[in-house]
């Protein structure tokens, strides 16, 4: 009998699903990566002789307040959770941002971040703590993971501003590269570009590593997530991450008194503002009720009752 079987050898599938990453996407989130970083140690070493006008670090500081708030209110609050509902144009505005920011389409956020809360500190959340500190702050980024990330959050999936956003990604970032250089030439583009989003990202990833190693708990969860005030000042207010994972939708992480949270501030801001010119910019914003928090305060303070 003739056998059939190749004697090729066999090669594993190229995968394209949300547990894989393709080369293509380890490649530009290496470029992603690395490139900032690089450009951040020649502004160190380059400049550590030469003068640096007001310029650089305003358009720095200014880019990263601006995309940096793309991702807590945008990305994180707005989109994630559901924690309030917008105009199209306040949607339109900090998704933009968001995009700038150089971490992915709003709808892969959302569905990593809904897949980090669903399995916290479990071996399928996609940064868990647990493999190592810096598995949780960036080494995460350059694996695959171990779920579909797109089982999470289908919601996101259907929303056409979202999409449209995925679609014209390259646009938005390429604009927040090129404003600053339209500003300040390879100085602006430098410090407002690729040191921005150096340091957007480290802050960003913090809220995932330091945030769940460092700080302290004021409620029980089960995780390991804390309330770590440096991350909550240089994240605007992701830092409060405790709060955060005991009250998901909440638009507020700083439930306690002098917990800065200026991405809340900034959404009452608009909201206000909306209120006054009789215009819904913002509207339906979530936030537990101080019963509400000492409920679950008082409930996690009483002893377990052994069972009969």
């Amino acid at each position: 009998m003739t056998n059939t079987l190749s004697t090729k050898p066999l090669k594993p599938p190229k995968l394209t699903d949300g547990m894989h990453r393709s080369r293509l996407e380890q490649f530009i989130m290496a470029i992603v990566v690395v490139g900032p970083f690089i450009a951040t140690v020649y502004t160190m070493v380059h400049f550590w002789n030469h003068p640096v006008t007001w310029k650089e670090p305003v358009m720095m500081v200014g880019f990263y307040i601006l995309t940096g708030m793309g991702i807590t209110i945008g990305y994180h609050r707005m989109t994630t959770h559901r924690s309030f509902e917008a105009h199209p144009a306040i949607r339109f505005l900090f998704l933009m941002l968001g995009v700038m920011a150089f971490e992915g389409t709003p709808t892969s956020w959302a569905a990593l971040h809904l897949m980090h809360h669903k399995h916290a500190d479990q071996e399928i959340d996609p940064h868990s703590p647990t493999h190592g500190f810096w598995h949780a702050h960036m080494g995460w980024l350059f694996g695959d993971l171990k779920d579909n990330r797109y089982n999470y959050g289908k919601w996101v999936q259907h929303d056409k501003m979202l999409l449209f956003m995925n679609k014209t990604m390259v646009l938005w970032m390429a604009l927040s590269l090129a404003i600053p250089y339209w500003i300040d030439g390879w100085n602006g583009l430098i410090w407002g570009g690729l040191v921005r989003i150096f340091i957007t990202h480290h802050v960003t990833w913090s809220v995932n590593s330091a945030s769940h190693v460092w700080g302290d708990r004021a409620f029980k969860t089960h995780d390991t997530s804390t309330n770590l005030w440096w991350v909550g000042i240089l994240a605007f207010g992701e830092g409060w991450h405790n709060n955060h994972h005991a009250f998901m939708r909440s638009a507020k992480h700083g439930l306690f008194s002098g917990q800065f949270d200026i991405s809340y501030y900034t959404i009452v801001a608009l909201k206000k503002i909306g209120e006054l010119l009789h215009v819904k910019l913002i509207w339906n914003v979530h936030v537990p009720s101080r019963e509400e928090i000492e409920e679950r305060l008082r409930r996690q303070a009483e002893p377990l009752v052994p069972a009969a």
